[in-house]
């Protein structure tokens, strides 16, 4: 059994004073363990942030950052500076709830081969429906679509207790992330690129790549805000999730499926590029042409990126990725909910001989 001595919660910050009066108690107060730090790495506030840390949690240790690095550039900046086993990458809108820690720390300890553990995600406003940012714990589709237990695409399930036992997943949440320092250093961290959203799918892509496992541990639970940094329709955010969708397929998927699977990806892509500019969505539209000008322009590097993760790839095939479309069964066979995917029949279905086939 590993021994989980030391445990860091880091909160990446940027302006986010109000969270902080709002979130903050429920962290302080469920998190008093002796081993356990709470950080708040702050991206170049231009509020009252730190004023309002030093005056109001005294208790909280500063990692100030030189300029806004975004969310993966941000984490890796701050979690080089800080010593422990486990680190918790947890959002400033996020409230915590007893034995949220004890119980992922627990998992950890059962089972090694476990480098990432998100808890039950709820909404903070709607407390008996799962939040869209990892729900009951995320998954993709072969074409790399992201959905969670408890999530498909905008249709957020009521949490009965249907999501309650804990199983591996493909991804876990940025939003709340336990993750091992030794699993997070030997993938080569956050892909700093990304700057904000996919990067913890890319991460634990990587992870699983390596032979580490994700898991989901329901007896831990969180309630996250959700939508404080873009809103959910912003074009921004749409640009990022389709440039840096690409860029996590490109690198990631392994050869014998690479040209299949990316040039499908590249075709979806385009009709929902038709389907925006269909319904008057121009803004939408110029964010989807944008994100593929930009994974274009990014070749070179990606490139590179690709032939690294592939060099150090030991499994090929996780069982965590549907292998299916998740947008058909959404879009045409109108499924809401994950229970009717028939995806737990695919869960645990490979052997070990058939994941390593490939390698």
């Amino acid at each position: 059994m590993t021994q989980i001595k030391k445990v860091a919660i880091v909160i990446l910050n940027w302006n986010g004073a109000a969270l902080f009066e709002k979130f903050l108690p429920s962290v302080i107060k469920n998190s008093t363990d002796e081993n356990v730090e709470l950080y708040v790495a702050d991206n170049c506030s231009t509020d009252n942030s730190i004023e309002l840390l030093k005056t109001n949690f005294p208790s909280v240790k500063i990692i100030p950052l030189i300029e806004n690095y975004g969310f993966a550039k941000g984490y890796n900046l701050a979690l080089q500076q800080i010593e422990a086993d486990v680190f918790i990458l947890l959002n400033s809108d996020v409230e915590v709830t007893p034995n949220w820690i004890s119980k992922c720390i627990l998992l950890f300890e059962k089972n090694p081969k476990i480098a990432a553990i998100q808890p039950k995600i709820l909404s903070f406003e709607k407390p008996h429906l799962f939040e869209y940012a990892g729900a009951g714990g995320g998954f993709i589709d072969k074409y790399g679509y992201p959905f969670c237990r408890g999530r498909i695409l905008n249709q957020m399930e009521a949490d009965l207790g249907q999501y309650d036992s804990a199983t591996p997943i493909f991804w876990a949440s940025g939003a709340c992330m336990f993750i091992k320092a030794e699993a997070f250093e030997k993938a080569g961290g956050l892909d700093a690129d990304f700057w904000a959203h996919m990067e913890e799918i890319d991460l634990c892509w990587r992870l699983k790549n390596l032979g580490y496992e994700v898991w989901y541990q329901p007896e831990s639970v969180v309630f996250h805000l959700g939508g404080g940094t873009l809103s959910y329709g912003s074009p921004k955010k749409i640009y990022l999730n389709f440039r840096n969708n690409l860029w996590m397929m490109f690198k990631n998927l392994p050869k014998y499926k690479f040209k299949r699977i990316f040039f499908s990806r590249m075709v979806l892509d385009g009709v929902a590029a038709i389907k925006f500019i269909a319904g008057f969505n121009f803004r939408e539209f110029w964010a989807v042409s944008k994100a593929h000008i930009a994974f274009y322009k990014g070749l070179p590097k990606l490139i590179r990126k690709r032939k690294m993760v592939q060099q150090q790839m030991i499994v090929k095939d996780h069982d965590e990725v549907y292998n299916k479309s998740i947008m058909w069964k959404f879009f045409i066979q109108r499924k809401r909910k994950f229970s009717e995917l028939n995806f737990e029949s695919q869960l645990g279905q490979n052997s070990t001989e058939t994941k390593v086939r490939h390698i």
